[in-house]
């Protein structure tokens, strides 16, 4: 009897170990499924839109039937020129996957959230991040924890707002920073630190558009945009008039490909910041995207696609709604933003335990908003 138990229990400790290395080889399989799914769908994008390109870039052609005809709105990438900072390329060609890769814009004073946001990262398992660094000390700190991190050259009108400057400031540098990335091919992916990472965003994109962004809308009306009527009693028969409304787009969480509309968007909204300090830079980056021409203002023809509400997940959708409903909250997002709520930390490191945790009551006691 001693025996035969001995026996079952040494094959038992071999089944499970059998069973543990399948289970490996199994998520090894399906994150190269994965993979391949993502290079076949990015391929096949390429190839259409490519097409498309060639068709209304090259000879005029005839308006096909009705219901058939379809504009443009990939427009074509500008040439990569890698001799606009040979060191970042460097870098860049160790980083970027595809040509892609996340980027985020920090200093010393949001350490804190860095490490939550970078963490987030790596448990999800994206290897194509950066962090440009304005200061020693982050540079310093990317570097113990492994993390990517290019320290920008010396540059006055930079460094003086990364030293000087409050969050609104610092976080108006990122559109003078990246023009470098375009300029040199580079599709970015521009993220503020506090974020929080639970799925690969490069998964979930289209990049059918010079600018793909989060919203700040909360459903689809304010993020997609709807019809409002505005009533003026005082016109009579002509009292209601019809106006069309979306909630901005959130400058930090968009991704911008290498085109001419795309950087001349940059262009356009770090001057704007630097001729006039006290201007917020997601207020110009919506002006600058949607504002039409009319006198006076040429407008920036610049495609552009609003991402998922509920898979990039602003603050506000999370706890006023999502949190709340048995359904909704039981679906893992791509990202969670906390932009609509100053406790950014304690919301971040919440946020953590409740999708990478599992702690079911980890986002219970905060409030729907915050003190004014």
């Amino acid at each position: 009897v001693n025996s035969t138990n001995c026996g079952s229990s040494e094959r038992f400790k071999t089944l499970r170990s059998e069973l543990s290395s399948l289970l490996k080889k199994n998520e090894e399989l399906k994150k190269q499924i994965r993979e391949l799914t993502l290079k076949k769908q990015l391929a096949e994008r390429s190839k259409e839109h490519a097409e498309k390109q060639f068709l209304m870039l090259g000879k005029q052609h005839k308006a096909g039937p009705f219901g058939t005809v379809r504009s443009l709105r990939t427009n074509p990438g500008v040439i990569p020129d890698p001799t606009i900072n040979p060191r970042l390329q460097k870098i860049l060609e160790k980083v970027a996957v595809n040509k892609e890769l996340i980027v985020a814009v920090a200093n010393t004073n949001v350490q804190d959230m860095l490490e939550v946001w970078f963490n987030s990262i790596k448990h999800v398992g994206i290897p194509n991040y950066l962090v440009v660094a304005l200061d020693d000390d982050t540079e310093t700190f990317c570097k113990t924890k492994g993390v990517p991190v290019y320290r920008r050259n010396p540059d006055e009108g930079v460094d003086s707002v990364a030293k000087n400057g409050d969050n609104h400031a610092i976080s108006g540098l990122k559109f003078r920073i990246l023009r470098e990335f375009l300029q040199m091919g580079y599709n970015v992916l521009l993220s503020d630190v506090d974020i929080v990472y639970l799925q690969n965003p490069f998964e979930h994109l289209y990049r059918d558009c010079d600018v793909e962004s989060m919203t700040d809308g909360h459903d689809n009306g304010t993020a997609y945009g709807y019809n409002h009527v505005f009533d003026e009693p005082a016109m009579g028969w002509a009292r209601y008039a019809h106006t069309m409304r979306i909630w901005v787009y959130n400058s930090g969480f968009f991704y911008i490909r290498p085109t001419f509309p795309s950087i001349e968007l940059l262009d356009r909204v770090a001057a704007r910041l630097a001729k006039d300090r006290k201007l917020w830079d997601q207020a110009v980056f919506n002006e600058e995207l949607f504002f039409p021409s009319h006198p006076g203002y040429d407008g920036l023809h610049a495609s552009k696609r609003t991402m998922d509400f509920y898979e990039f997940l602003n603050s506000k959708v999370l706890f006023k709604s999502v949190r709340k409903d048995p359904n909704l909250s039981k679906i893992k997002p791509v990202i969670v933003h906390i932009n609509y709520h100053p406790d950014k930390l304690s919301r971040m490191k919440a946020v953590v335990e409740y999708y990478v945790n599992g702690k079911e009551d980890a986002l219970k006691n905060f409030p729907d908003g915050s003190d004014w």
